[in-house]
């Protein structure tokens, strides 16, 4: 029985080994050559640390001092940074004929650099734990938010991420967003623009494209989609203005889509609940569904529609 097994294991090896032959772009079998997600979700929860100085144990060591703390906690950042950022320059062209020493050396260089950012990075952090405190009646503290709310988690390491978007580094960013994505359901891309006193409420399935750009004081809620009008096109839109520019102090309702690079959402605006927007909005409007009605059913079957009296409220698109 045995080898019988052993026989049949062997035959759907090698032919598993024979399909990694057939010179596709899934088929490269260079190992350890690419970005460990393992090693950058570590980074994230040692950055986490760094940030968070006070908030977050490290498993591993045992700390007397914050300084002792933080110092080996920028050596551990330090070291897999270099290594994964090395490894990511090597899918840059103007990188493509630099030695293995070259590339280490500039990657050190860029994470020497972004570690530099940390403090930058926490006055952000600062601000969109304010906006989250003084956003939600539900937060009881600010300890309750940092510790379990995934849309300051989701903020955090976008802010991190978006900080090695501006030294240029590929790839990276984008593995940081997106294990944050998988554990909260919020994806926003590392290249998009967000100013301070950012707020997300509850956050499920909030998306933010590439080249969205947010002003400050900006509040959104689940489900609301900042995106772009068409991906047809593909590759050929790459490198150009396709997500929405939503202004200083606009609060958008759940289920909102804002679609287009040429879309502005004016300061002071609030768009309601599952609005569609593919145009521009002014300073100060107020946007809703047209027409919207409710209706309410008796016990005796019988269903009385109304539309919302109020309609000085909207500014209908």
């Amino acid at each position: 029985m045995m080898d019988r097994m052993e026989a049949q294991i062997h035959e759907i090896t090698d032919g598993i080994l024979a399909d990694y032959g057939k010179g596709r772009y899934i088929d490269k079998t260079n190992l350890f050559r690419r970005p460990d997600r393992t090693v950058v979700r570590d980074m994230l929860e040692k950055i986490q640390k760094m940030i968070f100085p006070g908030f977050f144990k490290a498993q591993t060591y045992r700390y007397y001092t914050v300084e002792n703390s933080t110092s080996t906690l920028v050596e551990d950042v330090l070291f897999n940074l270099t290594r994964q950022i090395a490894l990511t320059l090597s899918y840059c062209e103007v990188y493509t004929d630099w030695s293995d020493r070259q590339l280490r050396e500039k990657a050190e260089e860029l994470s020497l650099a972004f570690l530099r950012k940390i403090p930058r990075i926490r006055e952000y952090i600062e601000a969109d734990l304010q906006a989250e405190f003084d956003g939600d009646p539900a937060a009881h503290s600010k300890d309750m938010i940092i510790i379990s709310y995934p849309g300051l988690y989701a903020i955090m390491v976008y802010r991190i991420a978006h900080e090695l978007v501006l030294l240029d580094v590929p790839m990276l960013p984008r593995m940081m967003t997106e294990i944050a994505h998988s554990s909260t359901g919020i994806d926003i891309n590392p290249g998009a623009t967000i100013g301070k006193y950012f707020f997300i409420d509850h956050g499920t399935g909030i998306v933010i494209g590439e080249t969205t750009e947010i002003g400050d004081n900006v509040k959104i809620y689940q489900g609301v989609t900042l995106g772009a009008l068409s991906t047809r096109k593909g590759q050929q839109l790459a490198g150009r203005k396709r997500h929405p520019t939503i202004e200083d102090n606009v609060t958008i309702y759940s289920g909102a889509s804002i679609l287009g690079g040429e879309t502005v959402i004016g300061r002071n605006a609030v768009i309601g609940a599952n609005a569609f927007i593919t145009k521009s909005v002014p300073a100060g409007a107020k946007v809703s569904i047209k027409n919207q009605e409710y209706s309410v059913r008796y016990d005796d079957g019988f269903e009385q529609p109304r539309e919302i009296e109020d309609t000085s409220w909207f500014y209908v698109i």
